[in-house]
């Protein structure tokens, strides 16, 4: 049995948020570092790959050995600090399209006045979009004729992941320039390539910076899981979306989220996979 973990990010669906970008992501951090911790540390758990949505790829990279939770939440302080200030003046939000591909978004946001972009690629059928909120809102009137299914508000105040978060991207890699990071133990899937890393903290900390300007390729990280030997998934708190999203592509996977059925139960069940 090979294992990865799953950190989930503020904008994964499924997930209301409050407006303070900047606690929800040091609480995302905190959350995930510590369930991972009990998994490893108090059960033994051995943990092969781990992998962030969003901001979770912090949490991510603490437990893959290249930073230490200080470093991390500092980072992160930073990263939410700078987001908030890209987007001041509550005129952003991002959305969840279902039912469309890539490609069909992205048409539906050529076709749309004002700043919008693809944010997060999360599945074949499930396209996360940001921008202001009178685009998405224009953007929400013509998906059903495009043959989306829904159009699901996040519940956040920012627009991440694309051209607006250029500024925060410079301001996360700054930080972590002044930290020092450590041996990397475990293999990294990365937000802005979709490709695994290993034995490159470097690389790992370029694409903490650089992917809250870019677009998350979840969808091509789960795909490449199975490729790569994982057998198994496990999302750490809070929720369980990262879990159905890599259960919908693989069912041949084991993925369970901590928050279903706790940790001693997720426990039992690796046990009997193993």
């Amino acid at each position: 049995m090979s294992t990865a973990l799953l950190f989930p990010g503020q904008g994964t669906p499924g997930r209301a948020a409050p407006v303070s970008t900047t606690d929800t992501q040091v609480a995302l951090l905190v959350a995930g570092v510590t369930a991972a911790r009990a998994l490893i540390d108090e059960h033994g758990l051995r943990v092969d790959a781990v992998a962030g949505h969003s901001a979770g790829v912090f949490g991510a990279a603490v437990v893959a050995g290249v930073l230490d939770l200080p470093a991390a939440l500092r980072a992160v302080r930073v990263r939410g600090a700078a987001m908030q200030r890209a987007c001041a003046g509550d005129a952003w939000a991002m959305a969840a399209v279902e039912g469309l591909g890539r490609a069909a978004v992205q048409r539906l946001v050529d076709a749309t006045d004002g700043p919008l972009w693809i944010a997060n690629v999360n599945a074949a059928d499930q396209i996360v979009v940001a921008g202001t909120r009178a685009a998405l809102d224009a953007l929400r009137g013509r998906a059903p004729a495009a043959g989306a299914r829904a159009v699901t508000d996040l519940g956040v105040a920012v627009a991440s992941h694309g051209p607006l978060q250029a500024g925060t991207a410079r301001a996360v890699a700054r930080a972590l320039a002044g930290e020092a990071h450590g041996e990397q133990r475990r293999a990294y899937f990365a937000n802005t390539t979709g490709r695994r890393l290993f034995d490159a903290p470097g690389a790992v900390l370029e694409d903490l910076a650089r992917s809250v300007q870019q677009p998350v390729r979840w969808h091509d990280i789960v795909r490449l899981m199975p490729e790569l030997g994982i057998t198994t998934t496990v999302q750490v708190p809070p929720g369980h979306a990262l879990a159905a999203l890599a259960a919908r592509e693989h069912p041949q996977l084991t993925d369970l989220a901590i928050d279903d059925i706790g940790i001693p139960a997720t426990l039992h069940r690796l046990e009997r996979e193993e």
